[in-house]
């Protein structure tokens, strides 16, 4: 039976506290875990990893090691978690939704279906349009017009070339006949220093990069269908009547392919519950976020599903070189 078969029918909704609880007793890391995430410190990705890692003292027997790996937009990181023995040990978390989108757009070693078993999502993070505080730029409306204006004339930022804020933001700029040049940085926290330093005019970057910036951030508007449940405040694109493609990003624990599926169920009942922790939810909170657990069943169809609705986006992207 293949580990997704497993997950599905042995760790199911109805079935996890019969199922889960045995798995995670059988699974019994002896050595700290690493979790590689291949973006740099202080991003969305970073944030959610290092608060699910300081909840887990009491459900993991073991520290869960959060250890960056930045580099090539996430796929440094992701092609030494791939390598790694599958001996429960090395696992990595990540923004999967950036990781499939890269995997997509580029020939590289490595994608989340084929390099690896998916054990569970943690958390979800949404893109936003974010300029600096004293921008000119009050509105949505005043930065398309300046960009009709001037075509090109503005710089914006994001966390990688093919990574999902890089193909929300052009989506958006293609859907509404903007130009404009992308600058991209290696992850959130990176991309938000440009914007605080005023290194560009606007970025597409998690809404929650606003959180404890708020004196030197404007957020204009939610690149989603429905508002954040944190940041309500905040109108979203189709609101104001703008055109764009929703994608978001779920974040994502990996192991290695060839993971005994004993540990993989282990790991995913004790992310769940982690999940389900009040310090985990309070740390979510600090950072403009909540928690969004899913199995890993759930989280491949998700990640499929996310595989058919942006491969338009993909091949606009391809043509443009």
């Amino acid at each position: 039976m293949k580990r997704r078969e497993f997950i599905k029918t042995g760790v199911s909704a109805a079935a996890v506290g019969a199922i889960a609880a045995p798995a995670l007793a059988e699974w019994a890391p002896r050595r700290p875990i690493n979790a590689i995430l291949p973006y740099s410190a202080g991003g969305g990705t970073d944030a959610l990893a290092r608060a699910a890692a300081a909840s887990a003292d009491g459900i993991l027997p073991v520290p869960l090691v959060i250890v960056n790996k930045p580099g090539s937009s996430g796929i440094t990181g992701a092609t030494e978690a791939a390598a790694a023995r599958p001996d429960g040990n090395t696992v990595m978390v990540t923004s999967a939704g950036s990781f499939l989108l890269t995997s997509m757009l580029r020939d590289t070693d490595v994608d989340p279906f084929d390099s690896f078993e998916i054990i569970a999502q943690i958390g979800n993070l949404t893109p936003a349009v974010i300029v600096p505080a004293n921008s000119p730029f009050q509105s949505v409306q005043d930065l398309v017009d300046t960009a009709n204006a001037n075509p090109g004339s503005l710089r914006w930022a994001h966390n990688g070339r093919g990574g999902f804020h890089h193909v929300a933001g052009q989506s958006f700029l293609n859907r509404n006949g903007l130009q404009a040049q992308d600058v991209p940085f290696k992850g959130g926290g990176p991309t938000r220093a440009a914007v605080i330093g005023e290194q560009v005019d606007f970025a597409f970057v998690g809404i929650q990069q606003a959180a404890g910036f708020e004196n030197e951030l404007r957020v204009l508007a939610l690149a989603a269908p429905e508002r954040d449940p944190v940041r309500d405040d905040v109108p979203t694109l189709p609101e104001l009547g703008f055109d764009y493609v929703a994608v978001s990003s779920p974040i994502v624990f990996f192991a290695p392919n060839g993971t005994d599926p004993e540990m993989i169920a282990g790991m995913e009942a004790a992310l769940k519950e982690i999940t389900e922790t009040q310090q985990f939810a309070d740390m979510m909170l600090e950072r403009g976020n909540v928690p969004a657990f899913l199995s890993g069943a759930e989280t491949e169809a998700r990640l499929r599903q996310m595989q058919v609705d942006t491969q338009p986006v993909i091949d606009a992207l391809k043509e443009q070189g």
